[in-house]
């Protein structure tokens, strides 16, 4: 809602900083032998206040990119995105892995632990420079505009008025959004555990088993976002929620086998999913919503999705283990979210080379704005009426 009513440009300044701050405050926190329970109780109000910035943080970034986007090349802009998030994963996982190897458990307990934590500092002071020389989206300025001229009630909704004006998107975008972080965060955050609890690899071996899958899973986003700008979102997701439904029993039992080169198959057969589903969810979710509540619209599908299904992913995963006995329980519950989210690809509409809801065509040259126009009237991707009614240019 803020980013609607402020800008996109300064939440997402704000948010960076909120987490740059609480994470390095975390890893200086004293210890509870310091301060006692004021130590347990820091780390989770600075937890909380991480968790604050990431919900502002991925709805922020995927609206501001994608508004910048061209429409042609949408889908592998906004793709980067995520690739940045991914390889931030494979980084981490190299770090820890590299701690692990090379400091002894009484080091990492004592102070190792925290390095880092500490490293979020410097990294957030180079990424809050770039940010604020950044201007706010051409789409959004002009969403201001508009609303200047008829009224500032037609942003800011309000939460109930984005419910009732959008609850089709909202439930599209939730149910993609639990089905792809369920699997994508079954290979980044459950792994290394299933790995060492499950399947009894020590603790460096699960964090490297999986540094080369987020490797490659990472350059492989780019690619399935620039084939969605080819053949577009829907199918491409189809391909997400497809591949997972029928590779992750098979994946999971190659990990059973106990031999390395067949734990890293079955990695890669879950990461190819991963890859086809999160490419695009940055480019088709922020599509769902036109300008004036675009950021507000995925804020609150997104997070809604990440905190029940996502960020729980790996706890329901190994509950179901725990309960069950059934080590090919994880599969089965990738399977039944994958499943609704095809239900979900199904209904949605096709986003890719379209304008943006409420928003003006973007095109990269100005050679491909003269085609755009000469081509207008047989474009099938390009309703003039539609984009100038959205946009508040025609009555």
């Amino acid at each position: 809602q803020l980013g609607d009513r402020l800008g996109r440009q300064r939440v997402l300044a704000f948010t960076l900083i909120m987490m740059a701050t609480a994470t390095f405050l975390i890893g200086v926190l004293p210890g509870y032998s310091k301060i006692g329970y004021w130590a347990p109780a820091l780390l989770i109000f600075l937890k909380l206040v991480q968790g604050f910035s990431t919900g502002g943080e991925y709805a922020g970034a995927t609206t501001f990119i994608t508004e910048y986007a061209p429409d042609r090349k949408r889908g592998f802009y906004a793709s980067l995105l995520d690739l940045g998030s991914y390889m931030g994963f494979a980084v981490g996982a190299a770090f820890v892995s590299i701690l692990q190897l090379t400091i002894s458990d009484a080091s990492m307990e004592g102070f190792a632990w925290r390095i880092p934590f500490l490293v979020a500092l410097p990294l957030g002071g180079v990424a809050i420079y770039f940010r604020m020389r950044i201007e706010d989206t051409p789409a959004y300025r002009q969403a201001q505009e508009s609303a200047a001229q008829e009224g500032q009630e037609k942003l800011n909704k309000g939460v109930g008025g984005l419910v009732k004006a959008y609850w089709r998107e909202l439930i599209i975008a939730f149910v993609l959004v639990s089905a792809a972080n369920t699997l994508g965060y079954a290979v980044t955050s459950y792994m290394p555990t299933y790995l060492t609890t499950t399947l009894h690899y020590d603790a460096a071996h699960g964090n490297l088993l999986t540094l080369p899958v987020l490797v490659l899973m990472s350059l492989g986003i780019p690619v399935a976002g620039a084939l969605s700008d080819r053949i577009g979102r829907r199918p491409v997701l189809f391909g997400g929620s497809v591949g997972a439904i029928f590779l992750a029993i098979p994946a999971f039992l190659l990990m059973m086998h106990g031999q390395l080169w067949l734990t890293l198959l079955g990695l890669f057969l879950l990461a190819v999913p991963v890859a086809l589903y999160v490419s695009n969810l940055a480019s088709a979710l922020p599509a769902l919503f036109p300008t004036s509540s675009r950021y507000g619209g995925m804020g609150m599908s997104y997070n809604l999705a990440a905190a029940l299904f996502s960020g729980t992913a790996p706890f329901i995963m190994e509950a179901l283990v725990t309960v069950t006995g059934d080590r090919l329980a994880p599969a089965y519950w990738i399977m039944g979210t994958s499943m609704a989210g095809f239900i979900a690809v199904r209904v949605m509409g096709e986003s890719a080379g379209k304008p943006m809801p409420g928003a003006m065509p973007t095109v990269l040259t100005h050679e491909e704005a003269h085609h755009l126009v000469e081509t207008q009237d047989e474009n099938p991707d390009l309703d003039i009426e539609k984009v100038l009614r959205d946009a508040g240019e025609l009555d």
